[in-house]
């Protein structure tokens, strides 16, 4: 989980930045896409690890699904049929 909270904090550092560049007529360039799409790539292997993680323990499935949760609740995202699946087979 502190993997995930790490990637999505450095996504959202990195797309601030690009924005500000952008925002005083900067221009993108491939290096910040490429750079943005190697963080979103981190950000979605650990939200995947964490979807497809048995939890071992009552506690480690409670942990697991609040987190999941409260990411979703965040993110006003939604999981795949399949992740969902992950998920409730805690």
């Amino acid at each position: 989980m502190e993997r995930h909270i790490a990637a999505q904090l450095a996504t959202a550092d990195a797309v601030r930045a690009w924005d500000e560049r952008r925002t005083v007529g900067g221009v993108g360039s491939v290096a910040d896409a490429e750079g943005l799409l190697d963080l979103a790539r981190d950000e979605e292997a650990g939200r995947l690890a964490i979807v497809s993680y048995l939890p071992r323990t009552t506690r480690e499935s409670r942990q697991k699904l609040t987190y999941m949760v409260a990411y979703l609740i965040a993110t006003r995202g939604t999981l795949a049929p399949h992740e969902m699946n992950s998920v409730l087979d805690l």
